[in-house]
């Protein structure tokens, strides 16, 4: 990335990773606008995760749309969106909006990742479909333009983490 370019990057992982709170904070530290992925997400797939059902591909690919448009929309100014990117695929459809994303993938272990997500109150995603999302999941290739960073620190630390990260490149 270019340093006159502010970046523009897609945190993702699994629910409860904290792609939220690093993404605000990321973005806080990096002067940009944040998106959260959640709010791009049609009232039907709200309902659908609310009752305890994964999505499927079909129902990923409206929100996914909806991402894509936001990214390429910010692509000259940068941007944080938290977004899972759960697979290959889904990170493709993104960077082919914005081909200059950087994705952030918040790592950590499963049994950190279900204890956060137990403990929080007031989100649409029920602990039982983390299993759902840790099958899903595709590491980031070689050839995809991101990193990981381990979450098992304070969310300022993993922000630091992910700050280091993405201006590294």
């Amino acid at each position: 990335m270019s340093h006159h370019t502010a970046p523009l990057v897609v945190v993702m992982g699994v629910s409860g990773s904290g792609k939220t709170t690093v993404g605000r904070l990321l973005a806080r530290h990096l002067d940009v606008p944040y998106a959260e992925g959640d709010d791009f997400h049609p009232a039907a797939n709200v309902a659908k995760m609310r009752a305890g059902h994964p999505l499927d591909d079909e129902d990923r690919r409206p929100w996914l749309d909806e991402i894509a448009r936001w990214l390429a929309g910010h692509a000259d100014g940068g941007g944080v969106v938290a977004c899972s990117a759960l697979k290959r695929r889904y990170r493709a459809r993104l960077a082919s909006a914005a081909p200059r994303v950087f994705f952030l993938h918040l790592d950590g272990s499963p049994e950190l990742i279900a204890a956060r997500i137990t403990a929080r109150r007031g989100h649409f995603m029920p602990p039982e479909l983390l299993r759902t999302q840790l099958a899903d999941f595709e590491p980031l290739g070689d050839d995809e333009t991101g990193s990981a960073v381990q979450i098992d620190g304070t969310p300022q630390e993993t922000a630091a983490l992910a700050r280091a990260a993405v201006t590294a490149t």
